[in-house]
């Protein structure tokens, strides 16, 4: 299997409500894709199977050619597979440095990850990482203190300094300004070659600033997939997602 991550014919139902109906998707190492389509397509359901929240009723999912339908989220994680929610989780009453420290040192507890000496490597990677999010100069800020958009940025450096094989990043620019919405451009388009990344969005200009591939989802399943100027140009696409 070629693929990093593979989903395959992957079926889910709550209730009677099909959320996922027998949806195939493929991810290649290193390549940025888009995921996109109106509510109740299945993004979110398809992002809980794949992170182990939530078990399918029938269908596989291969990550690096194994089989992980159905094993425990932590499990998944340590395998490689980071996801990023729409709302910000980070330590606010911690600095940033701090954020990304007790991060690395994840499992040690507060206390001793903060009093534990950091390793040259260690300081090395967090520092890497303030610059790829351009927290440098607010490394020694609270965390609570940063705008929407830094805190948003520090929990993708926060996912990064795990180094994760893939990322699943939902809606990242959210309440964003115009500026900080081009920054999380500049960082999600960065870490193509070195990471997966996939990112679920409904802001279509900024899907149209990093897309390489987009997968459309509706009523469960693949509605169409390919380069951003292909896709929102299908008919079936303007009618069901950009008609609307």
């Amino acid at each position: 299997m070629s693929a990093l991550l593979q989903v395959d014919r992957v079926s889910v139902s709550f209730d009677g409500f099909l959320a996922l109906n027998e949806l195939t998707l493929s991810l290649e190492a290193g390549e940025l894709r888009c995921l996109v389509g109106p509510n109740g397509a299945g993004k979110t359901t398809l992002m809980d199977v794949i992170t182990g929240k939530t078990r399918p009723d029938s269908g596989k999912v291969h990550f690096a050619g194994r089989d992980i339908t159905g094993l425990p989220e932590h499990r998944i994680v340590n395998l490689g597979i980071g996801r990023k929610f729409q709302r910000p989780t980070v330590f606010p009453r911690h600095t940033v440095f701090e954020n990304l420290e007790l991060t690395l040192k994840g499992g040690k507890g507060v206390f001793r990850a903060l009093f534990a000496r950091l390793s040259a490597d260690e300081r090395a990677a967090i520092e890497r990482t303030l610059e790829l999010t351009g927290l440098t100069e607010n490394a020694t800020a609270l965390a609570g203190l940063l705008s929407h958009g830094q805190k948003q940025w520090l929990e993708i450096g926060m996912l990064l300094i795990q180094q994760p094989k893939v990322l699943l990043v939902d809606e990242p620019v959210a309440g964003m300004a115009q500026a900080e919405i081009e920054k999380t451009a500049e960082i999600l388009s960065s870490l193509v070659g070195e990471h997966t990344v996939v990112v679920v969005e409904h802001d279509m200009d900024f899907v149209r600033s990093i897309a390489r591939t987009v997968t459309v989802l509706h009523e469960g399943r693949v509605l169409a997939e390919g380069p951003m100027q292909e896709v929102q140009n299908d008919p079936r696409v303007v009618e069901v997602y950009l008609g609307v």
